[in-house]
């Protein structure tokens, strides 16, 4: 699907806040409004233009966007038979839902993608994860182009690293929110006002994320370059690097998120 395709081209299925951050990404980036049809079972309000329904209809749609809970994955799947034929793409947010389940549950798309956006969606920020199957050339450069409206596309060799992606890409944003507040209620802790701590957190964090991303150097190159031996900031490095620890606590973070994706893949019993 592109910017200039036939009207309705994408049908979305479920509209909570992942689906509304990406859907305000596309119309940012200048997707045409009357692309987009939204089918909810409960009214919800869409942008200007945006198509909303609380009935499927009945014709297939060049993509289809499954942004619901994976937990409803069965109740929802054969519902959707009228809306995919052998042209449509099937595009899943779903998170812990992999390819086989989806190519099963929705034999009727004659190709599938999973496709792991952020919340950053909605500004165009969001670091996106893909693999598909069954895509054309041309069906694979219409949702690369959809990702990069959104941020960036990273595409996948291999499904079985698709969960940890998912868990650094995807969940990322909650963890870097926490080290965020734990910043700042620590500055707190040590005598600074609370909404102060937390305003020049978030803006230190801004700049250090836009100054990461524009530099050849690595993050941990950066972290070297603000330490100084015998400084202020090594101190603190001192205790983060302590036993590792810290690497030890991402890992174990992005491991249990990663195993709760793969408990999803299972059907509800």
């Amino acid at each position: 699907m592109t910017a200039t395709a036939t009207g309705n081209s994408m049908l979305i299925v479920g509209y909570g806040t992942m689906a509304a951050a990406m859907v305000h990404g596309w119309l940012s980036a200048g997707l045409p409004a009357c692309e987009l049809t939204i089918y909810n079972p409960r009214t919800k309000p869409v942008p200007d233009g945006v198509g909303f329904t609380t009935m499927l209809p009945d014709r297939p749609f060049k993509c289809v966007l499954l942004a619901f809970k994976p937990q409803m994955m069965a109740q929802v799947a054969p519902t959707l038979a009228g809306v995919l034929d052998s042209g449509s793409v099937m595009i899943s947010v779903l998170a812990g839902v992999e390819l086989a389940r989806l190519r099963q549950s929705l034999p009727g798309a004659g190709a599938h993608v999973r496709f792991m956006p952020n919340l950053a969606a909605a500004i165009g920020k969001s670091a996106n994860v893909l693999i598909g199957t069954g895509l054309s050339a041309a069906q694979r450069e219409d949702i690369n182009r959809l990702a990069l409206m959104l941020g960036t596309a990273e595409w996948l060799d291999r499904e079985d690293l698709f969960n940890i992606a998912t868990a650094l890409a995807g969940s990322g944003p909650g963890f870097v929110y926490r080290f965020i507040d734990a910043l700042a209620r620590g500055a707190a802790h040590l005598g600074l006002a609370d909404d102060q701590a937390e305003r020049m957190a978030v803006q230190m964090m801004r700049g250090a994320a836009e100054l990461a991303a524009g530099s050849d150097l690595s993050p941990g190159a950066l972290a070297a370059r603000v330490a100084s031996k015998g400084g202020m900031t090594q101190a603190g490095l001192d205790v983060l690097d302590r036993d590792n620890a810290l690497d030890a606590l991402i890992a174990a973070t992005l491991r249990a998120t990663a195993d709760r994706g793969a408990a999803l893949n299972e059907p509800a019993g």
